[in-house]
């Protein structure tokens, strides 16, 4: 007997952004490695590439995942 049950059908109202197809799908239609989400909404899935750049920009620019102080990197 199987401890977890794969889900093959996502609840009504949560939202993924396909990598594979580029589109916006209601529950996970595609393997999670392919997809963005949940989101709680249609529209906050279709700007699911520019939320991931916003994130990435802030990630990136965040001093708390650097290592070199922030005047050393700006001479690089």
């Amino acid at each position: 007997m199987a401890l977890f049950k794969k889900r093959t059908a996502g609840k009504p109202g949560e939202w993924y952004y396909c990598l594979a197809h580029h589109k916006v799908e209601e529950g996970p239609e595609c393997p999670a490695k392919d997809r963005f989400g949940p989101y709680t909404s249609r529209e906050e899935a279709e700007h699911a590439m520019e939320i991931a750049r916003e994130r990435n920009e802030e990630w990136e620019t965040d001093p708390r995942w650097h290592d070199t102080p922030a005047a050393e990197r700006e001479e690089d």
